[in-house]
């Protein structure tokens, strides 16, 4: 028998709860995003401020189903059609480029004596919370303009190089070891994939009758569909965000071209309705604030790595999307790749675990990575209202053609 602590479970949903209705009832022009009212409120309620709900394993079972719910969406709006060529190519170069910057920072702040560890620290700088921007950018109209192709394929290497980073590095110390069952999973992950694009080739239309019947079988082959590779991942040795993220590649490739309006709506009520407000109610609760308050130097830490955040990720936005992107447009796009979170708590987590980074460190990395998501967002999306609104006093002042 799992030992359920009913109360706490009942608080986190509450929590979550109170922290979409406080969305909800803001202007959407100052509305942050719900996931940083749900940290927040998080860390209100847990041990080390009002104490009303403790995690168990019960609670962190369902933040990792949240987890791999959050980067399953990641992947499912990766559509390569629109990402291959320049987007993906500047995508990736852009992140290697991240790379040396947080790595080059990183052991400039060991070498000082501020972290522990270049590697967990830049790799965790070196990041992007695409999955966290996804609702952002919906709700804004921006997935499917020209710049959110971009922000996307930025996005989706700052979420997907650093997973392989903490597959065959971070957690490991048989990087090639861990090569291997990678590829193993991959062609594994390929051959699903194969056999889920041709399922629903020849039986969407069944699937698609399902969608307003009490079975929801299309909704619950999606759900065999992610949690089976997150599964699989996880026995595998791999990191489960891989194996969401790989679930939603996949998801996409079998959709492709069919009209998925009702099935995304249902599996975003369940993944946003439950699932992964669980996972960041949960990380608020387990977020270290005393060490955060421990020390002046400690808290210092916190703007340092706000500012850092912008500059690993900011510096090749700025300087590689010449000549594609306006000067405000890459601007955005510097801020909204700057946004960071989900990878920061499982870097600084595996960190702190291993003993190559301080409780102080963790939780100003993870505190910025807060600040990030509520203030970055917001810098990014004026932007982009900016152009827009600019773009259409243009057209309103361009003469009329005969």
């Amino acid at each position: 028998m799992i030992n359920v602590d009913s109360a706490s479970f009942l608080v986190i949903t509450i929590t979550a709860a109170v922290a979409a209705l406080s969305v909800a009832l803001l202007p959407r022009r100052i509305a942050p995003p719900v996931v940083v009212i749900e940290l927040l409120l998080g860390i209100a309620i847990g041990p080390q401020v009002l104490d009303l709900a403790q995690s168990d394993n019960f609670t962190e079972f369902f933040g990792n189903l949240g987890l791999g719910m959050l980067f399953f969406f990641a992947g499912y709006e990766l559509d390569f059609e629109r990402l291959r060529g320049r987007p993906l190519m500047l995508a990736g170069v852009g992140w290697l480029l991240s790379l040396v910057l947080a790595y080059g920072l990183g052991g400039a702040l060991a070498a000082a004596g501020i972290v522990l560890s270049l590697l967990y620290t830049g790799s965790a700088m070196a990041t992007t919370a695409i999955g966290t921007l996804i609702p952002i950018l919906r709700d804004a109209g921006e997935l499917r303009t020209r710049f959110g192709t971009y922000l996307l394929g930025a996005g989706a290497a700052g979420e997907f190089g650093p997973i392989l980073l903490i597959t065959l590095v971070l957690s490991t110390t048989q990087p090639l070891h861990e090569a291997f069952i990678l590829l193993g999973f991959i062609a594994l992950a390929a051959i699903v994939a194969v056999i889920s694009v041709r399922s629903a080739e020849r039986g969407w239309h069944l699937l698609e009758s399902t969608l307003e019947a009490s079975s929801q079988a299309a909704i619950r082959v999606a759900v065999v569909l992610v949690f089976g590779l997150v599964a699989l991942a996880s026995e595998l040795g791999l990191d489960i965000l891989l194996g969401g993220f790989v679930a939603g590649i996949v998801t996409r490739l079998a959709l492709r071209g069919r009209e998925v309006e009702v099935l995304e709506s249902k599996l975003t009520a369940v993944g946003f309705g439950f699932l992964i407000p669980f996972f960041f109610v949960t990380s608020g609760m387990n977020f270290d604030l005393d060490s955060l308050l421990s020390s002046v130097g400690a808290l210092l830490k916190l703007p340092l790595f706000l500012a850092l955040f912008l500059i690993v990720r900011g510096v090749p936005a700025l300087a590689l999307y010449r000549g594609v992107l306006t000067a405000r447009e890459r601007a955005a796009l510097a801020f909204f790749s700057a946004t960071e979170l989900p990878l920061v708590v499982a870097i600084t987590t595996l960190a702190t675990e291993g003993g190559h980074m301080r409780s102080s460190t963790a939780a100003a990395l993870v505190g910025a990575a807060i600040l990030s998501t509520l203030i970055f967002p917001f810098v990014g999306l004026a932007l982009r209202r900016r152009d827009r609104d600019e773009a259409g006093m243009d057209g309103l002042a361009a003469p009329a053609t005969p």
